[in-house]
């Protein structure tokens, strides 16, 4: 078994749809090759990779093994081609359907503390451009 990780995942891990997604992914990934880091975690300094919260709270952030960073769908597109779902990863890199999830997924992170009940009142995520 390799030791070495695909990718990086930087999950809210006080967010439970996020929770749901990473335990389906540990799950999935006999191989170890996802490194899965909690930024809800009272241990976790943003600051020591370069981000900020606001930042990892706005989308899912991703991060190769070359340091490079990878964010939105582009990121589950890693972690299930991590996990042996290369052919499911392929059909969402089709031009309509890339334009579509990468929409819905911008929608749905604007707005993911609103649909998981973390917020009272307004409720806003910086913009995604």
């Amino acid at each position: 078994m390799s030791n070495e990780f695909t990718i990086e995942m930087f999950y809210d891990g006080d967010c439970p749809l996020c929770i749901r997604e990473t335990r389906f992914l540990r799950k999935l990934d006999r191989r170890q090759r996802i490194r899965f880091t909690n930024i809800a975690d009272a241990d976790f300094n943003p600051a020591a990779i370069g981000k900020t919260h606001a930042d990892l709270m706005a989308e899912i952030h991703g991060r190769l093994p070359d340091g490079s960073w990878v964010t939105g769908v582009e990121v589950f597109r890693h972690l299930y081609a991590s996990v042996g779902l290369g052919p499911l990863v392929l059909l969402t890199r089709l031009p309509v359907i890339k334009q579509l999830m990468d929409a819905g997924y911008r929608l749905f992170a604007r707005n993911r503390l609103k649909l998981t009940g973390r917020c009272d009142g307004p409720c806003v995520l910086p913009n995604l451009n």
